[in-house]
């Protein structure tokens, strides 16, 4: 998952008391490292983070209370395409489809149950029960970005939670302001439902031409995410995808990326099946058409998009991969 995880956690624990340090150094992730946009943490680390700090802030609720923290920007493309979208069911919508752009292991689900939409959080692997500090931040921050969205109060009909109750009751006060309703603790699932009708109002913050541009950049970062199995190939794509509109797609600045010598690189990618230069290709590929298939991108941007320097190398890399010209191609998209 993304080291910026990390980074709120250790923003939390400090706002709620714990001395600057103290976490990382009782846990040895160091919030810098989140600058980095590829920078990820392990499960085991985020599960330690939570737990000391809630130690070390003596905060029983640092979850409900990380989550109040929550601003704009803060995940990157996940929060800004969440932000931008039309309706909070749309928001919602792309929480299920662009979170594993943060979280690998976790996943959203919409169920409709005639007037509710039941919204289940779960990993896919990793832990049976997710730890309770950060199941508590995942469900409180629904309902805080839906305040923020809606600018007003928005309150579930039900919060679910698999671990048990909290012995503290202040914790469980907590609970009940955050939410506005007692949640039912020990339960299958971790979840919270909210009225159809509150998800289909439009959003002051929606904007458009903006939410088009985050979508398509989602999208894009999307298709590149590796899988959580994570071959050697997985992590190329994952790179390149970041490193096409920085001109900065070779080799090298991906081998060292990695940590690895070029040689070692091309072994590794050789194990897998495929080469460096065909993996670039193949990614400028589909993102190609991805791209021509909006009206709105030109496609010279297209080709800056792709890493290239002038359009008439792309043009002949697209006929090479199609048989037709860019021109073309989007002609018979139309």
């Amino acid at each position: 998952m993304s080291a910026g995880i990390g980074a709120l956690i250790v923003h939390a624990a400090v706002a709620r008391g714990a001395k600057p340090g103290a976490l990382e150094a009782a846990t040895g992730f160091d919030p810098a490292t989140a600058t980095d946009p590829d920078a990820q943490i392990t499960l085991e680390v985020e599960e330690a983070l939570w737990n000391e700090g809630a130690r070390l802030c003596n905060d029983d609720a640092l979850g409900l209370h990380a989550a109040e923290l929550l601003l704009p920007g803060m995940f990157d493309v996940l929060d800004y395409a969440v932000r931008s979208a039309p309706t909070l069911r749309a928001s919602l919508e792309r929480l299920v489809r662009y979170n594993r752009l943060v979280h690998d292991a976790a996943e959203f689900t919409l169920i409709e149950r005639g007037e509710v939409v039941r919204v289940e959080h779960a990993f896919r692997f990793g832990p049976a029960v997710q730890c309770r500090h950060s199941a508590e931040f995942t469900l409180a921050a629904i309902v805080v970005l839906a305040n923020q969205l809606t600018g007003t109060p928005v309150r579930p009909g039900a919060v679910d939670f698999r671990h048990g109750k909290p012995a503290s009751e202040t914790a469980l006060a907590e609970h009940a302001r955050i939410f506005g309703v007692a949640p039912r603790f020990a339960q299958r699932v971790n979840a919270l439902e909210l009225e159809r009708r509150v998800l289909e109002r439009t959003l002051p913050s929606a904007d458009p031409a903006l939410s088009r541009v985050i979508e398509r950049h989602a999208e894009a970062l999307l298709a590149a995410r590796p899988d959580p199995a994570r071959s050697t190939a997985d992590h190329v794509r994952h790179l390149l995808s970041r490193a096409l509109g920085e001109g900065e797609a070779t080799l090298v600045t991906v081998a060292d990326r990695l940590h690895m010598s070029e040689r070692s690189l091309q072994r590794k990618l050789a194990d897998d099946g495929v080469t460096f230069d065909a993996l670039l290709d193949e990614l400028r590929r589909d993102l190609a058409l991805r791209y021509l298939a909006d009206p709105k991108i030109a496609i010279a941007e297209v080709a800056y998009l792709l890493g290239y320097s002038e359009p008439s190398p792309f043009h002949r890399a697209f006929k090479r991969w199609t048989g037709v010209t860019p021109s073309e191609a989007r002609r018979r998209a139309a």
